[in-house]
């Protein structure tokens, strides 16, 4: 599958199958993340992969019982390092959200080009997971992602038009 073709057709996947994902194809998945630019190339991030279904049942419940997170076999939880990343990005904060964020969109888009699903969560109490983690307070907790096989197949949710999102040479 080509990128513009994963980019289009990628739907954030609620519905999981049971079935393993080979230690090969998770490697390939979190390989797309570690490939991911950042800002200054500090690659501020480490990704905590959970498969302790305890665990991920805690983290479901710190995911406001978002219960379908747990379902999949693998849980990908995106961190940011603050104090690794760039600091001045536009002048007024550090780029590790950003460079999580674009990690994970790697990560997404090759997982859905091989054949998993994924779902960007991002509504989840950070001290909840950090506590189910054991994630330091100098750590932040950015988002996480369910990975597994889809046993869904959603339609894509409405875009707005090119032209409501596009502006030329001013904000107007």
């Amino acid at each position: 599958m080509d990128l513009l073709e994963a980019i289009k057709t990628r739907r954030s996947i609620r519905r999981y199958k049971e079935t393993p994902v080979p230690e090969e194809l998770l490697k390939t998945v979190l390989n797309a993340a570690r490939l991911a630019p950042s800002a200054n190339n500090a690659q501020p991030w480490r990704i905590i992969v959970v498969t302790d279904e305890d665990v991920k049942l805690k983290l479901a419940a710190g995911a406001n019982n978002q219960k379908f997170i747990a379902q999949a076999p693998i849980i990908l939880v995106a961190c940011g390092l603050p104090d690794e990343a760039f600091q001045t990005v536009g002048g007024y904060m550090s780029s590790h959200v950003m460079d999580v964020s674009i990690a994970l969109d790697h990560l997404t888009l090759v997982a859905h080009s091989v054949g998993l699903g994924t779902c960007w969560i991002a509504w989840f109490k950070e001290d909840k997971v950090r506590e189910a983690l054991g994630v330091p307070e100098d750590v932040r907790v950015v988002a996480m992602t369910p990975l597994g096989y889809p046993d869904e197949a959603p339609e894509r949710p409405p875009r707005k038009n090119l032209e409501e999102l596009v502006l030329h040479e001013r904000y107007q």
